[in-house]
């Protein structure tokens, strides 16, 4: 990568940017599950991914997970450690997302709560997008840990 870009890529201030709106979506997302655990487990349960077992402990440990690692970007605290376990959760979300996109097996992503007023395809196409906005949130999780490696060297 030329010098150029990778120096305006560790710019500190998009670095910010970068821990604020992932920060953010993470809070954002941890909310609405953290209000109602037994629908996210419902929504963790559609993917058929995780035995019965795990449900429960996933429904409630998952949403506090997100909130912390949103929380620590927002106010700059455990960043690089912050942005490695949103890595492995998106990463994750994403892996489930397309197996279940593979099969053809339409699931609400559960993300930002429920939503369970839609078709099949309606379903299958939101599950696409969501897949896609996850490649994004990636970029930018690259961006922030890049930005923190260079830091500590």
């Amino acid at each position: 990568m030329k010098p150029r870009l990778w120096q305006a890529l560790r710019n500190p201030w998009l670095t910010l940017a970068v821990r604020i709106a992932l920060g953010l979506v993470f809070i954002t997302a941890a909310l609405p599950k953290i209000g109602d655990p037994p629908g996210f487990a419902k929504a963790i349960w559609a993917y058929q991914l995780v035995p019965g077992k795990v449900l429960n402990p996933m429904a409630l440990t998952l949403p506090w997970l997100e909130l912390v690692c949103g929380l620590a970007l927002i106010l700059g605290v455990w960043v690089r450690t912050a942005g490695v376990w949103v890595t492995a959760l998106l990463l994750s979300f994403s892996l489930a997302l397309s197996i279940n996109l593979g099969r053809r097996h339409p699931v609400d992503c559960g993300c930002f709560g429920t939503n369970t007023h839609q078709t099949e395809a309606e379903r299958l196409a939101d599950m696409r997008w969501s897949l896609l906005r996850d490649v994004g949130l990636l970029l930018l999780c690259a961006q922030l840990l890049a930005s923190a490696a260079s830091r500590k060297s």
